[in-house]
């Protein structure tokens, strides 16, 4: 590879590889090939298993069983398999030449350092050029969240790169690697928090006699209206709250029985073991 490709605002030249073929590799191809950011023929897409790679193969993208062929054939290589599993890709990784000094690295593994990163991808480059990224699933949908930080803050390619692949499905910024887990904690996990919020709300609904299939789709069309109220007007969660709540009213009696049940509790505590695990996980490599 030639490492003098140029990123445009619209168009990504470089030739991207993914070991790892699972839910968020999907979600982040999805967006690039969606917005037309890149061709399938530029992707080179790397699983133990060819029922994980039909998918890929029906898209027209490049596959292998062989992880070697995702850093052989690009400039760019996203680290896309399960944490626990990136000693055995390294250590499994056979390559017929060296790797360009240029060739960058996304990892995308969750709690694992850039200096471990480093250190380990450090076999195939002397000094490799790494960045972190913690993208979320609703990538899919473009409406997703990414957070990275990278080896050399100041290397505008990487920084580049990064925001030109991840702004493709949702928003992108650059972060200090110490707030990683906790942002990997609301963005990357928070998806699943709010699925079980929408699916609660539309329990609620169906206990109260509203079908299940419009219980679900307005359950979730209201969390879609509260979030774009936070977004778009400025005002805090709190205030908006307030505008809702009329005195002696239905919804400050709501209100009232979540604050009993222990919501604000609830969550707090749910980012706050998620991030903690993500530091668990990166202590064990």
């Amino acid at each position: 590879m030639n490492g003098e490709n140029v990123i445009s605002s619209k168009k990504i030249t470089q030739n991207l590889g993914f070991i790892g073929a699972g839910n968020m590799a999907k979600a982040i191809t999805d967006g690039l090939l969606k917005s037309e950011a890149v061709k399938p023929s530029q992707m080179y897409v790397c699983a133990p298993s060819n029922r994980n790679l039909a998918s890929w193969k029906t898209l027209g993208v490049n596959t292998s069983n062989n992880n070697g062929y995702a850093l052989e054939n690009t400039d760019v290589t996203v680290l896309a398999m399960k944490p626990q599993y990136l000693d055995s890709v390294i250590d499994n990784l056979v390559l017929s030449h060296p790797l360009p000094e240029n060739h960058i690295f996304i990892s995308i593994l969750v709690g694992v350092t850039l200096e471990t990163l480093q250190r380990k991808l450090s076999r195939f480059i002397k000094s490799p050029r790494v960045a972190k990224v913690i993208p979320n699933t609703p990538m899919l949908v473009q409406e997703g969240c990414s957070v990275f930080c990278c080896t050399h803050p100041a290397d505008n390619e990487i920084i580049e790169l990064v925001q030109a692949i991840f702004s493709k499905g949702g928003i992108c910024e650059m972060i200090p690697e110490p707030l990683m887990n906790a942002m990997g904690a609301l963005s990357g996990s928070g998806p699943a928090f709010v699925y079980m919020i929408i699916e609660a709300l539309s329990d609620g609904a169906v206990k109260m006699g509203i079908p299940r299939e419009m219980s679900t789709h307005f359950s979730a069309q209201t969390l879609l209206g509260a979030a774009k109220m936070v977004l778009e007007t400025g005002k805090h969660p709190g205030q908006l709250k307030d505008e809702v709540c009329s005195p002696g009213g239905s919804t400050i009696c709501g209100v009232h029985a979540l604050e009993l049940g222990g919501l604000r509790h609830a969550l707090i505590d749910a980012i706050e073991a998620a991030t903690k695990r993500s530091e668990e996980i990166g202590k064990q490599k």
